[in-house]
């Protein structure tokens, strides 16, 4: 009798544990529950800085002309009346780009008349 209750357990704990490491909620489950919540935590914070930065950026162009006109220079190219634009390129000069002015021409040997 006490054979067949210590059998009874032994199977009840095996099938325990296959639930537990296998079945639905079980550990597998879990360490993946686990890693989607960290990916999801990390994305709320990377679009919780963004719109910090968003709603700081409308508080200045509500409030400030100085990020309107910055804006409307850096986006949309625009300049006050009166003022000259000057663009800079900067990207370095190549050999085949740089031309040289031709060398002056000999200058005439008086012995080859």
């Amino acid at each position: 009798m006490l054979r067949w209750v210590a059998l009874i357990l032994i199977a009840m704990l095996v099938g325990l544990q296959l639930k537990l490491w296998s079945g639905s909620g079980g550990v597998r489950e879990v360490d993946t529950l686990r890693v989607a919540l960290k990916k999801q935590t990390d994305e709320n914070a990377r679009l919780l800085q963004r719109n910090q930065a968003l709603a700081a950026d409308v508080l200045d162009l509500k409030h400030g002309e100085q990020a309107v006109e910055a804006r409307a220079r850096n986006e949309l190219g625009l300049i006050k009346p009166g003022e000259t634009f000057y663009q800079v390129d900067e990207r370095p000069a190549t050999a085949a780009s740089v031309s040289l002015p031709p060398p002056p021409p000999a200058a005439p040997s008086a012995g080859a008349q």
